[in-house]
């Protein structure tokens, strides 16, 4: 009996090791992108592949939803959303290609639904960006992504280069002291060294199936 009673305790602790290795996981500096060739709907209809998306100098993923206050806003706080318009054109200018997708499988019946995704994009002001539908998670569980949102930028040969949050102040944009992600894409198309590589991705999580 002791003997079984062992076996189980260490097997349950095994597994709870193993969980906490998958959380803390990471898609690392440097590291290529994964699932490149993976095609998602958009909200156009159309699927997308992100090596299909990318630019000349690389791409943008940013993974996002419909109802996450980090995302959309909430009371005393603009939220990030808002900010997408503005940093597709960036990119856009710069030579590199955006996707915003979607990952939040467990809440497809509660606002991340396409439907809900186009009438969003729609609504406030960035339908003419990539907003793509990621089923099971399928992408989200690839890069390890964690948060709505939670950025990845890649370089022209899909190696990553910056990961993280968008900037310094989900809040108020008119406030925001370091633009992570605006710099991140600037330096990337003039050739330069990203200056701040890495930084804490802040965010609801997000919401798999199981």
């Amino acid at each position: 009996m002791k003997t079984i009673l062992l076996f189980v305790g260490l097997l349950a602790f095994s597994l709870n090791t193993v969980h906490a290795q998958n959380n803390t996981e990471t898609l690392a500096i440097g590291n290529a992108a994964p699932l490149v060739d993976y095609k998602m709907q958009d909200i156009s209809g159309v699927e997308y592949s992100l090596n299909y998306l990318r630019g000349q100098k690389g791409l943008l993923v940013i993974f996002s939803c419909n109802g996450c206050p980090f995302v959309v806003g909430s009371e005393g706080s603009e939220g990030w959303e808002g900010r997408y318009a503005g940093i597709h054109a960036l990119a856009e200018k710069n030579g590199i290609g955006m996707a915003l997708i979607n990952s939040n499988e467990a809440k497809r019946d509660k606002g991340d639904d396409m439907k809900s995704m186009q009438e969003r994009a729609k609504s406030k002001g960035f339908d003419n960006c990539k907003y793509l539908l990621d089923v099971n998670s399928k992408l989200a569980n690839a890069f390890f992504a964690r948060t709505t949102p939670h950025v990845y930028l890649f370089d022209a040969d899909m190696k990553l280069v910056y990961k993280g949050a968008i900037d310094d102040n989900v809040d108020d944009a008119k406030a925001v002291k370091e633009h992570y992600l605006n710099d991140a894409i600037e330096q990337l198309s003039s050739g330069k060294k990203i200056k701040t590589a890495e930084t804490k991705p802040v965010g609801c999580s997000i919401k798999r199936v199981g």
